[in-house]
């Protein structure tokens, strides 16, 4: 077995686990040991905190809840390890995930108890920093030099395209790029070539992914190069192969503390684990199942803190494994496990609701959220309806703006999305109200790669003269074009002062240029001379979609196997999406030249708009949370590959985004999203039906579209027409949101709402299909709704139920073979012409 994956010691489960003593017995601990004698950078703790800083010795784990103090207690621990003399700046590890959490733990822990005693801490930094140095210092065990070259992304994907075509493999069917995000992944895991599943090794290059893993390896030792998984993966080998190694770093390090415990991969759990435990018998791995060593056999005596919060545990996606932190104890016995559950943060309310959510997970450490704050003006949890996307971006900016009249900055303000193509609808919003916003973790929805190129094609189409945007993408996806060809219509262009269209095309038709780029050039040329002539005569939207089709842009995005490629294509067919609302396509152009014209200016007061993942660990006086449906949020690629663990992962997603918000809290769900260029219902996601009543208030609905209604109603759909739909139990059970029956006085919370015999019985419909459809995965009743890339339900063979948008009916009939059955009165919505009444 290859170095990357050689066994490694586990150990028993104690029988008991030791907890560390919480509320009275914190504090009469903390009496005890003279709180009010505390050294300065002390005061000011919890009981709960200042036992974590304290409790030095032997393994332990610090559960730090969202706004519990959690930087403060990890850095005030080191600072109480340098000030009390237990050990010498260098010998501890201290390890974070970024290089501004490890600058600013420095420069925190200076404060507390003076620079000069935080000088000399080489082993403060990030995994990779440190692995690095590590490396750096035996890079001859792992067959490098000490100044080997360290390759970004650019380099590795240039790399490994040269091994593909060495290997006389096609490079588009099998992306450099793909196989690169492969090698990643399996790196992640502290896998080498021969390690990796058979299934995983055959899924590239017709069989050939080991064979080109263990080339890549190779071809990477000859230039003396690294890349940034083999700054973990190296050091892993180099101390499993060399004990004498190990014992160094055994007899250096006199403690450990990791930041965002939650957050790491195998690759650093396995690191972690090397340095931290000191083995005694045969070692076993931890990759092997369940623990077989009992602690007669192996002890762990090394004093490590791991800090973190398994219910924020949200980048599994990128390979970080929640599980880590949930078996801490099993892999330290005698472990010391601290709560932190005092908030400083957020009102009662807020917590309420983020502790009840999260309380479904069952795969987490039992932890409840509270304050000491008790404000009565502290408002509860606004749910709020919409009718759609466009609707719902109104209604947050007209919020925001009544926050603004109460003198509310917007600065404090925040808008948390689960995908980025929700962007566009707040963004394009804020422009017309004039409101200043920001995008943050990532450009702003009309500034992403994706979305250049595309409007880039448009651009050339509505003005043959835009070189600019012809340069752009004369190449994109390529053709075969490279610089020379591109000088060279260059210079035609310039010679003969025509745009580099009209050039492109010239040089095509001459023997100028090679067969191969002069084909590719005749090919452009005839694209956009087809497309022109569409434009007087083609639905701009359908033109639009015709070009990124016959281009060769869409197909490139859907060939590409990158974690970043489903959301490209996602954002695509939303600004497709977004040009039904102008007349043509040079009326959207000159709509987007505005956007992209109002500048981006850090130092404004403005609202700052981001993904769900982006906001981990920030905070905001005021946050809306738009989309909770059912496929957005909890998204649906994420419950088809992940099934339960993928649900739990979208739940702690949702608790991040809750536990944002210091004071105001607003939720948004719509009944109608355009999706793949339909217009779909949706239903409300099952994380709002897992709030606590108690903390929980639904808003008012201002119109006669703004939430559910008849829906679902007290366990069936009532549709007000004679009981039409009696008997069929919604799916959730009886539902808050919902009518609790046509002629109830019991109402739900939207009972004046949705409530038009239209939409009853486009839900009496609708559930026909529903009753043969539905899926189940752990008892949850989920309809597909389709944000994902397939088409697939939870259960084998089942078909998805989708709202189709037919001219003149409701877009929330279902595929039910029923004709429909509107009548004159009928409250519709037109994919056309929008909402209205059917008046013969």
């Amino acid at each position: 077995m290859s170095g990357f994956s050689e066994d490694m010691p586990f150990f028993d489960e104690p029988n008991a686990r030791p907890s560390a003593p919480s509320g009275i017995a914190a504090r009469a601990m903390a009496a005890r040991s003279g709180h009010n004698n505390a050294p300065d950078y002390l005061k000011g703790l919890n009981p709960e905190q200042r036992l974590a800083v304290e409790t030095t010795e032997g393994p332990v784990l610090v559960l730090a809840g969202a706004g519990t103090g959690k930087t403060r207690v990890l850095t005030t621990r080191i600072a109480h390890i340098l000030a009390t003399g237990k050990a010498f700046p260098s010998q501890i590890l201290a390890v974070t995930f970024t290089n501004k959490a490890a600058r600013e733990m420095k420069i925190r822990i200076g404060v507390l108890i003076g620079e000069g005693n935080v000088e000399g801490m080489p082993w403060l930094g990030t995994f990779h920093s440190i692995g690095v140095k590590l490396l750096r210092r035996h890079a001859e065990l792992a067959g490098l030099r000490s100044d080997f070259t360290i390759l970004d992304t650019d380099d590795v994907v240039r790399l490994i395209k040269q091994l593909i075509q060495a290997e006389g493999l096609d490079d588009k069917r099998w992306p450099a790029k793909q196989f690169a995000q492969m090698i990643d992944g399996w790196k992640n895991k502290g896998q080498g070539p021969a390690d990796i599943a058979e299934g995983d090794a055959r899924a590239f290059a017709n069989g050939k992914g080991r064979e080109l893993y263990k080339a890549y390896q190779e071809r990477l030792k000859t230039l003396n190069a690294c890349d940034f998984g083999d700054l973990l993966c190296h050091p892993i080998r180099i101390l499993r192969a060399n004990p004498d190694v190990l014992k160094e770093y055994h007899k250096r390090f006199k403690y450990i503390l990791v930041d965002e415990y939650q957050d790491t991969n195998t690759a650093q759990y396995m690191w972690l684990r090397l340095l931290a435990q000191r083995p005694q018998g045969k070692p076993i791995s931890p990759l092997e199942g369940e623990i077989g060593r009992s602690s007669a056999e192996t002890r762990a005596t090394v004093n490590i803190c791991c800090v973190g919060d398994d219910d924020q545990s949200i980048y599994g996606w990128r390979g970080a494994e929640v599980d880590n932190i949930l078996r801490f104890d099993k892999d330290f016995p005698g472990a010391t496990i601290i709560r932190l559950e005092r908030n400083y943060r957020s009102t009662a309310h807020i917590l309420g609701a983020a502790s009840h959510l999260i309380a479904h997970n069952e795969g987490r450490f039992g932890k409840t959220l509270f304050t000491d704050r008790n404000d009565p003006e502290d408002g509860k949890v606004n749910v709020h309806a919409a009718w759609d996307s466009e609707e719902e971006a109104r209604a947050i900016g007209e919020t925001i703006e009544a926050y603004q009249r109460q003198k509310h900055n917007l600065n404090d303000m925040a808008i948390l999305v689960r995908a980025s193509f929700q962007m566009r609808a707040f963004e394009d919003r804020f422009i017309t109200l004039g409101l200043n916003y920001r995008v943050i973790g990532g450009p702003r929805f009309y500034e992403r790669l994706e979305i250049r190129d595309a409007m880039a094609f448009f651009r050339v189409v509505a003005q043959g003269a835009d070189d600019l945007a012809f340069e752009r993408i004369v190449n994109v996806p390529k053709r075969g074009l490279g610089e020379a060809t591109i000088r060279q219509i260059h210079d035609t262009a310039r010679a003969l002062r025509i745009p580099m269209l009209e050039a492109a095309a010239k040089l095509a038709e001459s023997d100028e240029l090679k067969p191969k780029p002069r084909a590719a050039l005749r090919e452009v040329a005839a694209n956009f001379e087809r497309w022109q002539k569409a434009l007087e005569t083609t639905p701009h939207t359908e033109l639009a979609e015709t070009i990124l089709e016959e281009s060769g842009y869409t197909d490139m995005w859907k060939n590409d196997r990158s974690v970043e490629a489903p959301g490209r294509l996602e954002n695509l067919k939303e600004l497709i999406r977004s040009m039904e609302e102008y007349e043509s396509l040079r009326s959207f152009l000159e709509h987007v030249a505005l956007v992209m014209d109002a500048e981006q200016n850090a130092g404004l007061d403005a609202v700052s708009i981001m993904t769900l993942h982006s906001a981990k660990g920030l905070e905001f006086e005021t946050v809306f949370l738009p989309g909770w449906e059912e496929g957005l949020f909890p998204h649906q690629r994420a419950l088809d590959e992940g099934g339960r663990s993928g649900l739990e992962e979208e739940r702690r997603l949702a608790y991040v985004g809750l536990t944002r918000a210091k004071k105001n809290l607003h939720i948004w769900f719509v009944s109608n999203r355009q999706i793949h260029g339909l217009w779909q219902s949706t239903i409300p996601s099952r994380f709002l039906e897992e709030l606590p009543n108690a903390h929980v208030e639904v808003a008012e609905s201002g119109n006669s579209y703004g939430g559910y209604g008849n829906s679902y109603g007290g366990g069936s759909f009532a549709s007000g027409r004679g009981g039409q739909g009696a008997g069929r139990q919604n799916p959730y059970g009886a539902s808050r949101f919902d009518n609790v029956g046509a002629d109830s006085e019991k109402s739900g919370a939207f009972s004046n709402t949705y409530a038009t015999p239209g939409w009853q019985r486009a839900q009496a419909n609708r559930t026909e299909a529903t009753d043969r459809n539905w899926g189940s995965r752990s008892g949850h009743q989920v309809e597909r709704i389709g944000y994902g890339e397939t088409d697939s339900g939870y259960g084998a063979g089942r078909t998805s139920v989708k709202g189709r948008t037919i001219d003149g009916e409701l877009v929330a009939k279902s595929v039910s073979d029923k004709p429909s059955a509107f009548n004159v009165g009928d409250r519709v919505f037109h994919q056309k012409f929008g909402n209205g009444n059917i008046s013969a």
